[in-house]
């Protein structure tokens, strides 16, 4: 495993990390604690040292499941958890200082920790990001000892520039791959500039990426992939990066012609992540330890070719830009 800086926190982070919303089963599953445990401490057990999570995913299962991982295991694994999205309505004006230290204080106690490592805000509405008070409240659970940094976790580039003005801001955790490219455009120099640690979220396009799904492909009930298409329950930008299914589907058809040698196209397409010297690192989720494993691979495939970026970035500019390149 390889370690890259997180921004101005000065952790040293596995650059595949692991996400947790879907760890206690596959989506609209009940949450399963044997199976998180199992997912955690493969994680683990491979060098992953970063854990994100929040208070919403499972309904505080996950948050639990990973403070147990925390207190049974003897390494170093730091904590981000994330914050806001209990908020209902889930609307600016619902957004205030005490508000957010409950939720802070709740996740402390879910995890029976003393102390997070990072907290984020939970990819509030624009309107948040103009409010200076919403960010000095967390200096102050700084100085209470609550909380070790602050980031966010955003929808929109310009989402995502606008909190790296606020000094307490160490990172953003933003969508990014090869079908969300914008954020390279400006936001990656400007958040290095400023010593941010970049997290990339939503790697594999809600699993386009790797290659798997087809037009006949069918998701569960409870599953987002069936339910947001069209941003029914939550930004649209979600789910598939915010793509037209049947697009994703045929612009993955490329990209398998441009890489032949991988049936599973997700360790191609993290390897395409990682390229980018301005990431801290990648939280790819999983729903089982083989995907987990699976995730790994990326770090033994070399760096992609000037032959390979430019027929990805010419699928990219023919099929996807138009339909999201403007809007995230």
């Amino acid at each position: 495993m390889k370690y890259r800086r997180l921004g101005k926190t000065e952790f040293r982070v596995s650059e595949i990390s692991l996400g947790t919303w879907q760890v206690g089963g596959k989506w609209g599953e009940d949450f399963s604690h044997e199976r998180a445990d199992e997912i955690l401490n493969t994680a683990v057990d491979a060098g992953i040292n970063f854990i994100d999570t929040a208070d919403v995913y499972g309904g505080g299962e996950s948050e639990k499941a990973v403070g147990r991982l925390v207190r049974n295991r003897s390494e170093q694994i730091y904590v981000a958890t994330k914050c806001g999205r209990q908020l209902s309505p889930h609307v600016n004006d619902s957004y205030k200082p005490d508000a957010l230290r409950k939720f802070v204080e709740s996740s402390l106690k879910n995890m029976n920790l003393e102390r997070l490592d990072l907290i984020q805000l939970h990819c509030p509405p624009t309107e948040v990001y103009y409010r200076p008070e919403i960010f000095e409240m967390f200096d102050r659970l700084r100085d209470e000892g609550k909380i070790d940094h602050m980031g966010v976790s955003v929808e929109k580039v310009e989402e995502a520039l606008k909190a790296i003005e606020y000094p307490n801001v160490s990172t953003v955790q933003i969508i990014f791959n090869m079908f969300r490219q914008r954020p390279a455009e400006l936001f990656f120099g400007e958040a290095s500039r400023r010593d941010v640690g970049i997290i990339v979220r939503v790697p594999l396009a809600s699993g386009l990426l790797t290659g798997k799904f087809d037009e006949q492909s069918t998701f569960d009930k409870g599953d987002h992939r069936n339910f947001n298409r069209n941003g029914d329950a939550f930004d649209k930008g979600e789910t598939f990066s915010g793509i037209d299914y049947q697009t994703g589907v045929e612009a993955v058809r490329e990209l398998k012609e441009v890489f032949p040698a991988y049936e599973n196209l997700a360790p191609v397409a993290l390897r395409w992540i990682l390229d980018f010297n301005e990431v801290s690192c990648i939280i790819p989720g999983a729903s089982r330890p083989a995907q987990v494993i699976s995730n790994l691979h990326a770090k033994e495939i070399p760096m992609l070719s000037s032959a390979q970026l430019t027929a990805v970035q010419d699928i990219y500019e023919r099929r996807i830009r138009n339909q999201v390149h403007h809007l995230w």
